[in-house]
């Protein structure tokens, strides 16, 4: 990597752009850097701001697309036992069940264990009191169950360690808030990426010899600006909700054709109730709805019935980008899971690729075939490494894991490093390893960042109190030192707020005025305007 300054801003020359900080590009990132490849990655927002970031954390064992799409099934089978290989710290393995319940289809379950046998799925059967003794959440009216190796993945740590090892490797890049505004195209490659840093305004131009668009839902638009319109994508909205507690051990899936409310997801300590699908036509508000968070718990009460008495303490939305076949219906839940693969030389472009579709599951496949295409253009003849290499964890990586903070501060037994997440227990010696030393890591870190790197407000309260004590330390750290470190509160604050307007009842509803008193009535965030938040002169810039 080398970077120069010009009157345009700085420049900067790379073996590698890729587009878009999910795990698709961060795991392209770290497959090239394992072939001693150099990467800059970028994204206009951050790490896992997409789908990555907007998902149930299932690593599938194949079995929910085994009855009608079994190529994908298999795929997801073979990817989520590697991943259990070379990331165990990632992943919990701890199964799942397929149960039909009272008007379901009883052919769909009768052939279920048929199709997984095709895609080589484990799949046995149980009975239903089996069923109810292992989970005995179930509910009572279940008539058929099978147990597979389904499992959970975090997907944010996951990201972390591509990065993290792409960094130590080649000390390869990642520029987050940096948004692509144009290419500039010469005789069949693309020459440079023109850029704009979305807080600062500031202009940035990368070479680079080959560029990877793995930007997720938004990897359609990003192959226009190539001037390629071969890509053609399908935008399905999710919406998922998180109940305060483990309702269940395993996986829990309802064994009927995907539907809304038919999958619930151990995630740590909470639980992961999902999904909705609903075709978008664009991706400028993506949020959950009151009446998504109420048919999923209609939905998920039939399959376990506490779902209905459950306190759900937040609700998020993501978008899939799903392939859209030539003729093929617009239907979010009937598109393939799939993966394409696109090298662009038919539209007259020789150092240009965008991988997109596909699974959290298969993002280490998709790296894999995209690395090979852009090894071979460079000229580089090292074999992909990613199926048997160890991801590499480090100490600013680990805060994602639920119940990693507790037993790191009780084992620390340090007085004076005070709790600043109650919730989550996240201690001041947490905030400073994220700050000095995770994955894009910048010298103004916002508590949104800080977020994505840890679990701070993630608990119940959803960010009241943790928001105001860890600004107040970066403060009294210097971290902040002016207006600018209130706006970065109230965007966290904002941010949370659109998750927990629509599961605002119950125990809900008092943790959400008790925030509203403390962020609005108390300190006013609500009446704070940008202008009244610029950095005086001499101040921290916002960058």
């Amino acid at each position: 990597m080398s970077t120069r300054p010009t009157r345009h801003g700085p420049v900067f020359e790379t073996e590698v752009l890729i587009v878009g900080g999910g795990v698709t590009g961060t795991g392209v990132m770290r497959d090239l850097a394992l072939r001693g490849i150099h990467c800059l990655l970028i994204d206009r927002r951050d790490l896992n701001a997409g789908a990555s970031g907007g998902n149930h954390g299932l690593l599938h064992s194949g079995g929910r697309y085994a009855a009608r799409d079994p190529d994908t099934a298999a795929e997801c089978r073979r990817e989520a036992d590697i991943l259990k290989a070379v990331a165990p710290e990632c992943i919990d393995a701890c199964g799942g069940l397929f149960v039909a319940v009272e008007g379901d289809d009883p052919e769909f379950a009768a052939r279920f264990p048929e199709h997984c046998r095709a895609a080589g799925i484990e799949c046995t059967a149980v009975t239903p009191a089996e069923a109810r003794e292992f989970e005995p959440c179930l509910s009572e009216k279940l008539y058929a169950a099978y147990a597979v190796r389904d499992a959970t993945i975090d997907p944010f740590r996951i990201t972390l360690e591509n990065v993290n090892h792409a960094r130590q490797l080649t000390q390869s890049m990642f520029l987050a808030h940096t948004q692509l505004e144009r290419f500039v195209v010469d005789a069949g490659s693309i020459r440079s990426a023109i850029c704009q840093d979305t807080r600062s305004g500031a202009m940035t131009t990368i070479r680079a010899r080959q560029v990877v668009n793995a930007a997720g839902a938004w990897a359609m638009k990003v192959a226009r600006l190539a001037g390629c319109s071969g890509v053609k994508l399908l935008y399905s909205k999710g919406t998922l909700i998180i109940g305060n507690t483990r309702i269940g051990r395993r996986v829990i899936n309802r064994l009927r054709p995907p539907g809304d409310g038919d999958i619930l997801v151990p995630g740590g300590t909470v639980s992961l109730l999902g999904t909705t699908s609903q075709t978008l036509e664009n991706l400028d508000d993506i949020h959950p709805t009151v009446s998504e968070v109420d048919r999923l718990v209609a939905e998920g009460s039939v399959l376990v019935p506490q779902i209905a008495h459950t306190r759900f303490i937040r609700a998020f939305s993501g978008v899939r980008p799903l392939l859209l076949a030539a003729g093929a219906e617009a239907d979010g839940r009937k598109a393939s899971r799939g993966f394409s693969l696109f090298d662009h030389e038919s539209e007259g472009l020789n150092n240009f690729a965008t991988v997109t579709g596909g699974k959290l599951t298969t993002f280490r496949l998709m790296a894999e075939k995209t690395g090979d295409l852009v090894a071979r253009r460079l000229g580089n003849k090292q074999l992909c490494k990613t199926e048997t290499t160890p991801l590499p964890s480090g100490d600013a990586i680990r805060w994602t894991e639920p119940g990693f903070a507790a037993r790191y501060w009780v084992a620390r037994r340090a007085p004076d490093d005070l709790i600043l997440c109650e919730c989550e227990m996240v201690p001041a010696s947490a905030i400073d390893a994220i700050v000095e030393n995770a994955p894009g890591a910048q010298a103004q870190m916002s508590l949104n960042a800080i977020a994505v790197r840890s679990r701070v407000g993630k608990g119940s309260c959803q960010g009241a109190f943790c928001s105001l004590r860890v600004s107040s330390y970066l403060y009294d750290r210097q971290v902040y030192d002016s207006p600018l470190g209130l706006r970065n509160t109230r965007d966290f604050v904002a941010q949370r707020f659109k998750g927990v307007a629509p599961v605002a009842w119950g125990e809900q509803l008092p943790q959400l005025e008790l925030a509203e008193a403390l962020h609005c009535a108390l300190l006013g965030l609500d009446q704070l305007a940008d202008d009244d938040m610029q950095t005086p002169p001499g101040g921290a810039q916002d960058l």
